[in-house]
């Protein structure tokens, strides 16, 4: 099973990832976890230019958006081996956040044409206000507006790919947002929870 965490910026998403794979190993589970951009020669250069340029430049937004795509594409390659068969993947964001983060929309949903498509989709769902306090501030992309249209294009394609999206209320606290995940994620696997995961 393939599934991925989305969300803006200081939605939670690592931390969560790291509990629910415990959880996940405590029952036997083998579980993968992934994230975008890789640990890859393309996932440096990715990180160095959300560092150092302007994020919502035309040229710089289609560059990342090609970058992203072949990150994406090597990424699917390595996790379709014969390593992370009958395992679990969880990802720390997919090609949805290409569609949330980067222009234009159409364009970006063509050169991502041939990626894995996730079975599962928890997108960790943050107020504004909650994001901006998390994050540094630093980079554009971690700016107020652009967070606010990057989480309305999220709740938009949530609506539209409602069979594989999960909506969770990421301002709760890391507990309750992990039970919420649980209760997702263990009908899938055939998990029994009680109360108290």
């Amino acid at each position: 099973m393939y599934i991925v965490l989305e969300g803006i910026d200081g939605a939670g998403k690592s931390t969560q990832i790291g509990i629910l794979k415990q959880w996940l190993e405590d029952f036997g589970i083998e579980v993968t976890t992934i994230a975008e951009p890789s640990d890859s020669d393309l996932g440096f250069l990715i990180r160095k230019m959300l560092q150092n340029s302007d994020t919502t430049e035309k040229i710089v937004q289609k560059t990342l958006g090609l970058l992203f795509a072949a990150d994406r594409l090597m990424l699917m390659k390595k996790t379709s081996a014969g390593e992370y068969c009958n395992k679990v993947v969880i990802s720390d964001r997919s090609f949805y956040s290409s569609l949330a983060y980067q222009k234009p929309k159409k364009w970006i949903k063509e050169i991502n044409q041939f990626v894995k498509q996730p079975d599962l989709v928890l997108l960790l769902d943050l107020d504004i206000n909650l994001a901006i306090k998390r994050c540094s501030g630093e980079y554009e992309f971690e700016k107020e507006s652009f967070l606010s249209n990057v989480r309305n294009t999220y709740l938009e394609l949530a609506k539209i790919n409602e069979n594989i999206f999960k909506v969770i209320n990421a301002n709760n606290s890391p507990k309750l947002v992990q039970s919420d995940i649980r209760k997702v994620i263990s009908p899938l696997l055939n998990i029994c929870i009680n109360n108290n995961d």
